[in-house]
Order: structure tokens, then sequence, then C-alpha cells
């Protein structure tokens, strides 16, 4: 099956000479949840807005569902959802007003049906002739994502949807996205809760200084990237690690009770076997065993720091 979003050695050079994008390449299945992870000003905004339609590329092309982008405007742009990250709409719409309007931009035909279980879906219903001034930020939140999915996408951009929303609300909207995604709609999302990328994303990828340094699997980069760690909590103080530990990556806590040590995930049995038998031969007895592994946020901030 051919992708549904194809980006070839896409660039993007402001008037001011800063290049935000530098040969992107990236291909985005049909159906997945692909989360795109950057500190601030890395590029996943302008990445977006390209795709979307919003900024003209300098060089390169993107393809939606198989529509040049740029050649091919409003037939790319049909197939396409996207929340920002500024909430913008017009104060004294209501909210039944502003998604049937979001709706009609795209000729499709009124379907209240369609648009209430939307609303609905994303607690809104309640809140249909309600003037958009009246709402919290977490409700106009979602009154974006009701829009965005008026016209009823294939592909939807979700750009820090969860900002400033509360723990509920956020739950639902995850909720929502798990629905979609099982009626075949492509996900694209940039989030700073990068546990939520950890969460939900079928992929990950790392843009950082307008350059995309990973794209991966998210389980097949946990396996990859991810660290664990051994907390071996000892029955008797020492006071330096023991030299015939040496062959391991163990350190010593700042109190002496507990030996750390790192592996790799990949070969962490034969590791720790190794580990508890050298330590049984060297007499020292532990009372108990803790592992933990790396998270996302974890691999992440280490490949920013490792990028050039």
């Amino acid at each position: 099956m051919p992708p549904i979003i194809s980006i070839c050695n896409l660039t993007k050079t402001y008037a001011s000479g800063f290049q935000a994008l530098k040969g992107i390449n990236l291909e985005i299945h049909s159906g997945e949840i692909f989360a795109l992870l950057g500190p601030n000003g890395a590029g996943k905004t302008t990445l977006i807005n390209i795709v979307c339609g919003i900024v003209n590329p300098t060089g390169g092309f993107v393809l939606a569902d198989g529509h040049d982008v740029v050649r091919d405007y409003r037939a790319a742009r049909s197939r396409i959802g996207l929340v920002p990250q500024e909430l913008s709409s017009n104060a004294f719409d209501t909210v039944w007003a502003g998604v049937t309007f979001s709706r009609g931009l795209f000729g499709k035909p009124a379907d209240k049906p369609y648009l209430e279980k939307v609303l609905k879906d994303l607690s809104l219903w309640d809140k249909k002739n309600s003037p958009m001034m009246t709402l919290s930020g977490g409700m106009k939140r979602r009154v974006m994502i009701a829009k965005a999915l008026s016209h009823e996408p294939q592909i939807l951009f979700l750009d820090e949807p969860t900002a400033g929303v509360d723990v509920e609300l956020r739950r639902d909207m995850w909720e929502m996205v798990r629905s979609l995604r099982a009626r075949g709609v492509t996900i694209i999302l940039t989030t700073h809760y990068i546990e939520e990328a950890e969460q939900m994303a079928d992929r990950i990828g790392v843009i950082n200084k307008g350059e995309l340094i990973l794209v991966e699997e998210k389980s097949a980069l946990m396996k990859k990237l991810g660290k664990k760690q051994l907390t071996v909590q000892l029955q008797h103080a020492l006071t330096s690690v023991p030299a015939g530990l040496a062959g391991h990556q163990v350190e010593l806590s700042a109190d002496g009770e507990e030996l750390i040590y790192t592996f790799d995930p990949r070969s962490g049995e034969k590791g720790i076997a190794s580990l508890m038998k050298q330590l049984s031969e060297l007499g020292i007895e532990f009372k108990d065993l803790q592992t933990n592994q790396s998270s996302l946020e974890e691999i992440f901030v280490s490949l920013v720091r490792a990028a050039p």
C-alpha cells in the first residue's frame, strides 16, 4: 500500500535567511499514529504547515493521498484536518455554527447526524449553542478538533493538541484519537507530553534544527536506544566497587548500599546472570533487586543532545 503522505527532499528557507527545514524525507502510512518530536524551533510546525498548504516550501514536494499539496491544493487539503497550536475562532459564533461552517468550507453537504456524533464524542453536545467566548480554554481546544474533523478527513494533524488541557480532557481526547485510528484515520501529532507519544504512537520521528534525525517504530526505538538498570540492594554497605566487578558497568550509590548495573536490554539476561554469579563468588549478599528501563523522554533528550 502506498504511503498516505510522502515528503521528498523538503526544504524551507524564510526571507530572513533562516533555514527551517533541511532536506526532509518521510513517508507516513495510512492508519498509523505518527508522533513528531523535537525541541522548540526544531521545525515541527513549519513541516506541518507545509503539508497542510499554509506555508509554501522552498524546495522538494509533498503528496497527500497522492495529491501534490502545491499543484493540486484543493484535493490535497480536502483529505487533511488540522488542529493548530493557536486557538483561533469567531468569539461570537456558537459551537454548532463554527463546526457546520468549517464543513461547508470544503463543499461538504450538511450532515447533522455526523456533526452531532463528533460533538458528542468530544463531550461538546451540551455546549452546541454556547458562544465560543463563554468556553474554557480546554473546551475551545475540543471545538478546534471538532472543526478539523467536520469534513471527514483521512489525515488529521494535531499540533500540541493537549496544551493547556486538564487531565480529564486529555484522557477523553486520546480515547477519541484511538477511535479515529480504528476507523482508518491517519494521525500525526506533535506534543511536549512525551509520555503521550510513548503511549499512543506507532512510530516516532525526531526533528532537530530542521533535520529529521530519526524515524523508528516505537517498540524498536525503545529496544535499540533504551537502557535498563538493575539496582541491587546490599545486605552490607560497600566503600567501593569490588575489583571483581570491573567487567560490568556497575556503579555504587552514594551511601554504598546499592550497586547499580546499566545494561543493554537486548543482552540483559546474560549480563544479569553473569553479574549475579560474580556477586556470589565475591561473597556479596543482597536483599532486593529492582529493574527499570529508560523512558521515551530520556531517549529523546539523549538524541537531541547528541545531534550536531
